[in-house]
């Protein structure tokens, strides 16, 4: 048995609050545990200079944790002026991964980005947030057809994220924080509903870890992707 009593490869309470909240054309309370990330999707005109005139819209995702999300209060990003290091490549990741699955050329002319902030952290926030921001973006551009902006749905594939590790030897997934802080091994895996590895981060935190446990590993995503890929769809077939 585990810290809170689930088996090894059992995921933690997984709950999705569509529209949560008032103004953002996508918006998803995504909860996983004791984590919870508000995720909004906002729609705005117009594409990064590099996309202009290509015929291609634009996903992107900001990032951010707030202070009181953890036991300790954290300062915000603008005390440095600058946003700190761990958020800029979060948010990156889950950029990527929205993206992964996305047909720009559906969106031609407009931006989606997804706001993904941690109002509760326990483990496994960039995962949270990436599954949590694909219902989002899918709720957005529902919306866009809606209103006559896009005459597709741009989104080609769902796309999921769960964290996978070893603790005392044991494959476990979808670690809690006091797991992930003495886990041996700690991955974190994308993947989309098409089959397929978006990303795969992976690190031996106390030792290598072996080519079966990664297989174990994987193994135990691929069962906890499926299980959050049911669970956006639900919700995505209950909207029509």
């Amino acid at each position: 048995m585990r810290i809170d009593g689930r088996g090894a490869g059992q995921l933690r309470r997984v709950r999705m609050t569509a529209d949560y909240t008032k103004y953002a054309e996508g918006s998803v309370l995504m909860e996983m545990g004791d984590t919870k990330v508000i995720c909004n999707a906002s729609v705005e005109v117009g594409v990064p200079p590099f996309l202009r005139d290509s015929g291609k819209g634009w996903v992107t995702a900001e990032y951010a944790m707030l202070p009181r999300a953890t036991g300790t209060r954290s300062r915000r990003d603008i005390s440095s002026l600058k946003l700190n290091g761990r958020a800029a490549e979060i948010q990156r990741l889950i950029g990527r991964a929205l993206r992964s699955v996305t047909d720009l050329t559906a969106l031609d002319g407009y931006t989606v980005t997804v706001d993904c902030d941690v109002i509760q952290a326990d483990g496994g926030t960039r995962c949270a947030s990436v599954t949590g921001g694909y219902l989002a973006l899918w709720l957005a551009c529902r919306k866009m057809m809606e209103r006559g902006l896009i005459t597709r749905m741009p989104l080609t594939a769902q796309v999921a994220a769960v964290s996978a590790g070893v603790v005392d030897g044991e494959v476990l997934l979808d670690l809690c924080y006091e797991e992930d802080s003495s886990a041996e091994a700690d991955c974190n895996i994308i993947l989309s509903s098409s089959g397929g590895i978006v990303e795969l981060q992976g690190t031996g935190e106390e030792r290598p870890f072996t080519e079966q446990e990664l297989k174990g590993i994987l193994s135990a995503a691929k069962r906890g992707n499926a299980a959050l890929f049911r669970a956006q769809k639900k919700i995505m077939d209950a909207r029509g």
